[in-house]
């Protein structure tokens, strides 16, 4: 026969209260260590969607606010700068949630191609930034809220209709893209909401200087756009669409100095620096050397600007389409007299 043991628990001893509370306090900075580092993750992939457009996008165009409003108080940037940031931020979840192929070319540090969101990710996210600018813009009034409305209309032309592959549908899109944005971040920036003579006149003129040079900006990107079976100016004409990017340049710098009426060292300087600009994508011709004369065709749109204050002028060292933007400052502050 075998013996039965018989094991008899023994009662377990209870944590003190002190070291409860420190059990609770480690798992409540454990959960909000983890959420920390979520969300910073996620603003990561935020900054990477807009990450290449901030040069092109929120600087030219915050930069052309400050100077056609003008600027009233660092109140009204902050302002200005995040509802540009928010429509940017839109603008490039929707392009992007279609082009992982490109980007795996040409940028694969963006959020899609590096692995960080999904697709079907993306084009949630392209819905809630939607959400996310009305919401900005509603709490601006109404006419932020149209502005609104016409820049998400041009965005789904261009991603969801296909007009991003069309020469002249992109063109359009881009001047309703950029013209919308200008508007939006000029009435915040300004003391008033109206735009008068000099603010209407500067958004017509950014938008035709975009519509004859928005190509500047697909010459580095022509092995992604060909794979994805683009027609983009430079693909459609690769040499011709150099010599009129050069041409066009070249115009823009000699008619903005006339309109604008600046002074002689400044119109020269500005005339001088467009042509180099233009001249680069025409004799500079590599991957690097398009993208290197896209960032200064883009600031040198600041100095475009910084024609309608005299304190802007600190800026010229940053660079064609931001000069162009300042501009229109010289009408309302001389600030190009010189």
């Amino acid at each position: 026969m075998f013996s039965r043991l018989i094991t008899v628990s023994q009662p377990r001893p209870s944590l003190q209260p002190s070291t409860r509370r420190r059990s609770r306090l480690v798992h409540v900075l454990s959960g909000l260590m983890t959420f920390i580092r979520h969300c910073g993750y996620h603003a990561r992939t935020a900054m990477l969607f807009t990450a290449s457009d901030l040069k092109t996008i929120l600087l030219p165009i915050s930069a052309f606010a400050c100077a056609t409003a003008p600027l009233c108080s660092f109140d009204r940037l902050l302002r200005a700068l995040i509802w540009t940031w928010i429509h940017q931020f839109m603008c490039n979840v929707s392009n992007q949630a279609r082009t992982r192929l490109e980007d795996a070319v040409n940028k694969p540090w963006r959020p899609l191609p590096a692995g960080r969101i999904t697709e079907r990710q993306a084009f949630v996210l392209r819905w809630v930034t939607v959400a996310a600018a009305f919401g900005c813009s509603a709490l601006h009034g109404g006419d932020l809220m149209l502005t609104t409305l016409g820049l998400l209309l041009t965005t789904f032309a261009y991603d969801e209709l296909g007009l991003a592959g069309h020469l002249i549908g992109k063109s359009i899109c881009n001047i309703g893209g950029y013209t919308t944005l200008e508007i939006g971040a000029t009435k915040l920036m300004g003391a008033t909401r109206d735009l008068d003579n000099v603010s209407a006149t500067a958004v017509c003129i950014s938008g035709a200087l975009i519509c004859t040079t928005i190509q500047a900006q697909d010459f580095a990107d022509v092995e992604g756009d060909a794979i994805l079976g683009r027609k983009t100016f430079p693909i459609y004409a690769p040499e011709f669409s150099r010599i009129a990017t050069v041409t066009a340049i070249s115009v823009w710098s000699l008619f903005l100095a006339s309109f604008w009426g600046i002074g002689s060292v400044c119109g020269a300087i500005f005339v001088v620096f467009g042509s180099f600009v233009g001249s680069r994508f025409y004799s500079l011709r590599g991957p690097d050397d398009d993208e290197l004369s896209y960032v200064l065709y883009n600031v040198s749109k600041i100095c475009t600007i910084m024609l309608v204050a005299r304190s802007t002028l600190r800026a010229l060292p940053q660079v064609w389409l931001t000069m162009v933007h300042i501009m229109p400052n010289h009408a309302r502050t001389g600030l190009f007299t010189f």
